[in-house]
């Protein structure tokens, strides 16, 4: 059995966290890469560059934007990659930057895994 949870990258890093992936296509503003004690970042994993300007954080466009990124999650070579990692730890940690801690792409990666389990 395995644990997913999402977290902001710009909170401290913890124990708890287990197996930390950073979940962003643009490596987050103001942290640097030696600090963020991130094991693996799987930028190929977010939502393309087109769909992250179109949703823009705007919490009117949560639902289409997770039906959209959901759609390029099926679609994607790299999903597999993070489903394959999420079931090798015991507790994995989905690293966003997005001050919405309710509308980021990393909500949506959590019920994509969710649906994943073995």
């Amino acid at each position: 059995m395995f644990q997913v949870q999402v977290k902001r990258i710009y909170d401290p890093p913890e124990e708890s966290d287990g197996f930390r992936i950073l979940v962003d296509r643009l490596w987050p503003r103001g942290i640097k890469k030696e600090n963020a004690r991130v094991d693996i970042w799987l930028k190929e994993v977010a939502p393309s560059t087109a769909l992250r300007k179109w949703f823009n954080h705007d919490p009117a466009r949560w639902t289409e934007f997770s039906r959209k990124y959901s759609a390029e999650l099926n679609e994607s070579t790299y999903t597999k990659e993070l489903i394959d990692l999420v079931h090798k730890h015991k507790t994995t940690t989905l690293l966003y930057s997005a001050r919405d801690t309710r509308h980021n792409q990393a909500q949506v990666l959590l019920q994509f895994v969710q649906s994943h389990r073995e």
